[in-house]
């Protein structure tokens, strides 16, 4: 009996010991900082992959480069569509979606008139699970994410329910559409063909645009990083490069005497394609010139894009310099986009708006503390719609229901993934990439294969050399085709 009672009581004590050390888990447990990440978000306009963590050597893009040396650096990602509305919907929603630059201002009416059923934005997703969301500059199509005169109503919103702050500093440019077309010291765009196609003027930064816009970014960033109890989702973007090229003058003058790459396809493309009259480059003052047909002033006009990547780098620069500053950078994601690839001659082509590798492409880096293998480079082939769910898997926030990209964070874990096939649309054109080889339909017209092992790449079409090909992409394609909202 005496013994038992020993047993009894030295369970008890186990017991007890046990409760007591699971109570101080749970408190210490409970003490310990939130593990959900803040998110960063730089987006920039018009920006090729032409970069030297992307291997350029020609672009002088430091700040860009050392964020790429703590990020996988995605060489394949594709955007769904070659412009600013239709690219930033499938990124922000990663859904596939209408292809001309309304697509938001679609949507966002939809939402105004209580149209149902449509799913949560990526801003409004991280909204609902904690987040202050903070939106500066050009982050959906239109500057500050507003329609109506100027881009300034506040009842036209592009991405309603997104925004805790929605934020467009305007300057001596005085609107939204003057921050986006602006050159130095607010010269606004009234009609193109009066406004210079590139221009470099002495002076800081604040003298065009995205000074102002980074400035707002550098005030969010701190109030944000003050608040220790509530995760930030903070996007920021930034105009340049897109047209006009403009920039002070120091960026230019980085590329004195520095070498560019020849042009490896200067021709218009033979039979079916998407090449067009590089429209909204051309309407611009051009001094009577044609880069096409003038070898040195298409060399001055990939100098002028040059320094104005160059001045985006700067201001990419500042904001992360201020993420690290505030010891924010511990506990957040970083991820730097390009809305778009942008064509400085290739195929003949001045712009966007096509569906041709040069178009499509665009850099991709994201970075979070601690991740593996970091400033590796993959070439996984990937897409903007599979952001969405990537981030939020890399937050530790749900999943994101009805959306048509899929999470690549393997892909940011392992340079070594596999990637997948990426979808992208221009009208009633529509293009599938995946490793090799690139599938562009044009409808009841005809198809085009394009092999990227061979040296013609997107030179020649070989649909009818590899029929296989066609008939194993084409089906996925039609199936990508019939998902793209409609409103």
């Amino acid at each position: 009996m005496l013994k038992m009672l020993k047993m009894l009581v030295k369970c008890l004590i186990v017991s007890l010991c046990t409760a007591c050390a699971q109570q101080s888990f749970e408190k210490q447990t409970a003490s310990e900082p939130n593990p959900v990440k803040n998110v960063l978000f730089l987006l920039v306009d018009d920006l090729r992959p032409e970069l030297k963590s992307f291997g350029a050597q020609h672009i002088h893009s430091p700040n860009i480069d050392e964020l790429a040396k703590n990020s996988r650096i995605f060489l394949n990602q594709y955007v769904n569509s070659p412009s600013c509305g239709p690219s930033r919907y499938s990124l922000l929603t990663g859904r596939y979606g209408p292809s001309n630059n309304s697509a938001l201002q679609l949507r966002g009416r939809a939402i105004t008139q209580g149209k149902t059923g449509i799913p949560p934005s990526m801003p409004e997703w991280f909204k609902r699970h904690g987040y202050s969301t903070v939106s500066v500059g050009k982050v959906s199509h239109l500057p500050g994410g507003r329609g109506g005169k100027g881009w300034a109503d506040d009842t036209q919103l592009e991405m309603p329910n997104a925004w805790t702050r929605h934020l467009m500093p305007v300057g001596e440019w005085n609107t939204p559409s003057g921050m986006m077309h602006g050159l130095a010291h607010g010269e606004v765009r009234k009609n193109a063909k009066d406004m210079d196609l590139f221009q470099a003027i002495e002076g800081d930064d604040n003298i065009y645009p995205d000074g102002l816009i980074t400035e707002e970014a550098l005030k969010q960033l701190g109030l944000l990083s003050q608040d220790k109890q509530t995760p930030f989702f903070l996007a920021v973007g930034i105009i340049k490069p897109h047209l006009p090229f403009g920039a002070p003058k120091k960026y230019l003058d980085l590329y004195d005497g520095v070498e560019f790459p020849d042009n490896p396809y200067p021709n218009k493309p033979e039979g079916l394609s998407t090449w067009h009259k590089s429209g909204e480059f051309m309407k611009y003052n051009r001094w009577g010139k044609n880069p096409n047909t003038d070898k040195a002033f298409a060399e001055d006009v990939r100098r002028h894009y040059a320094a104005s990547v160059s001045y985006a780098d700067a201001q990419v620069g500042k904001v992360l310099q201020q993420l690290k500053a505030s010891g924010a950078d511990k506990n957040t994601i970083v991820v730097l986009w390009g809305d778009h690839g942008w064509n400085l001659g290739e195929h003949a082509i001045w712009g966007k708006h096509n569906l041709f590798e040069e178009g499509l492409r665009s850099p991709l880096l994201i970075s979070y503390p601690d991740m593996p293998n970091e400033g590796e480079s993959t070439k996984a082939v990937v897409e903007a719609a599979d952001v969405f769910p990537t981030v939020t898997s890399l937050a530790g926030i749900p999943q994101p229901e009805n959306i048509h990209g899929q999470s690549i964070v393997s892909q940011v874990n392992n340079p070594n993934a596999g990637g997948h096939y990426a979808y992208s649309y221009r009208g009633a054109n529509h293009t599938l990439r995946m490793n090799g080889y690139r599938l562009t339909s044009f409808g009841n017209k005809g198809v085009a294969l394009y092999d990227h092992n061979s040296a013609k790449k997107e030179t020649k079409n070989v649909a009818n050399e590899h029929p296989e090909i066609v008939k194993q992409m084409l089906p996925i394609l039609k199936a990508r085709m019939l998902k793209n909202d409609k409103f």
